[in-house]
């Protein structure tokens, strides 16, 4: 009887990874644009106050995302991943128990530490190391969990709160949350060797040198030309993101009710699968940056039909233009940086890309909220975006360009 091949194990992991990204997106990235709606309908709370504890849960995480390679180096991706995910839980749990504005701001640092260290850098993080040909397949399965995440508990949110309220559907998604992914993390992500494998995976050296200690420093990686100008563009295409999301709920409710907009956002998180995937298996050799560009345009589009649209057609359309890029976002900067940078040094490029994108788009959701209560609506703050997302477009061909 012939024997099956054993499943490489670097899939097993990617599977893992895109399970992480499912809570972690659901409860981190996702969440917060549905606790913005639940806060400020529930007690009133003016929508800048909330949306300025958005902008501390991402800036926080912004500044402990930097130092995430050294982290996974000396304590193992398992152990900082578990312990994340009990930060991520008892955030989520902080948030829906504040009952004054001023608490939203420890819950906040609870969520964005529990985010720092099971977002972006810590998927690419956990895949990175067991792939090299098949890296963009690999980091779009895990990446596409980040869209199922959006696609199932944005109105999973929505119809826990009206069933059981705030403080209990919190306790609940938090519960299942640690309960989920802690051993997950314990079996899947600790240290395992990796030899030749299918194609899918690079020769034990690769891997060795991806590990080793990164040979340009931070400083130089911020002097880099390569690295000024893709960190600039994402952290723009990302501030754009950020703040559309943190609002979106809040802008479409009008249209189609809570309900009805938390599945207009579940379409975005759909439209981000297709993009993702297609992106991911087309890309190949092909120019990276301006795969960026054009993903960053696409956007672009889709955030006017947002901002001028008005009937279900044009925002529904707008949706679906501005979710085709969202997951690419996340996922390109770490395949532009294997291209442009060295093995060792491409975990520090991610990790301090994300850092920086995230200090910049921290401050999205307050912005666009200010904006909002300024104009009494959201056309200013979306067209803003808009303009952000084209400038995005320009600056990642900088480098390319010259």
């Amino acid at each position: 009887m012939k024997r099956r091949a054993p499943v490489f194990f670097g899939w097993k992991v990617v599977w893992a990874a895109f399970l992480v990204a499912v809570f972690s997106w659901g409860t981190g990235f996702y969440g917060p644009s549905v606790f913005l709606q639940t806060l400020h309908a529930s007690h009133g709370w003016p929508i800048a106050t909330i949306s300025a504890a958005i902008t501390v849960h991402f800036l926080f995480s912004a500044a402990l995302v930097a130092y995430l390679p050294e982290a996974h180096r000396r304590f193992g991706i398992a152990g900082v991943t578990q312990v994340a995910v009990a930060f991520a839980a008892l955030g989520v749990v902080g948030w829906a128990n504040a009952r004054e504005p001023w608490q939203l701001f420890p819950a906040a640092l609870l969520s964005g530490a529990g985010w720092a260290a099971t977002s972006g850098a810590a998927i690419n993080g956990m895949v990175a190391p067991w792939f090299e040909k098949e890296r963009p397949q690999a980091l779009s399965l895990a990446f596409n969990g980040a869209s199922i995440g959006g696609l199932i508990f944005t109105p999973l949110w929505v119809a826990l709160i009206a069933r059981f309220g705030f403080p209990l559907a919190a306790t609940m998604v938090g519960a299942a949350v640690v309960t989920i992914l802690w051993p997950v993390a314990a079996y899947f992500l600790r240290p395992r060797p990796v030899g030749p494998g299918p194609t899918a995976s690079r020769p034990q050296a690769d891997h060795q040198r991806e590990a080793a200690a990164p040979t340009m420093s931070r400083a130089d990686l911020i002097g880099d030309r390569r690295f000024a100008t893709m960190s600039a563009a994402f952290a723009l295409g990302l501030f754009a993101q950020i703040g559309l999301f943190a609002h979106l709920v809040t802008r479409l409710a009008p249209e189609f009710g809570s309900a009805g907009a938390a599945w207009a956002v579940s379409l975005t998180t759909v439209s981000a699968v297709v993009g993702r995937t297609l992106l991911a298996w087309v890309l190949g050799e092909r120019d990276r940056r301006m795969a960026a560009a054009v993903n960053f345009t696409v956007q672009a589009c889709g955030t006017v039909l947002l901002t001028l649209g008005g009937g279900a057609p044009a925002l529904l359309g707008g949706c679906v233009l501005f979710g085709l890029g969202v997951g690419n976002l996340i996922s390109l900067p770490p395949l532009i940086a294997q291209k442009e940078f060295a093995a060792a040094d491409v975990g520090r490029v991610v990790a301090l890309i994300t850092a920086i994108n995230q200090a910049v788009f921290a401050f999205a959701p307050a912005v666009i909220g200010a904006l909002r209560d300024l104009e009494g609506g959201y056309t200013i703050g979306f067209a803003v975006a808009a303009l952000v997302q084209v400038a995005a477009a320009v600056t990642v061909l900088a480098h390319r360009a010259r």
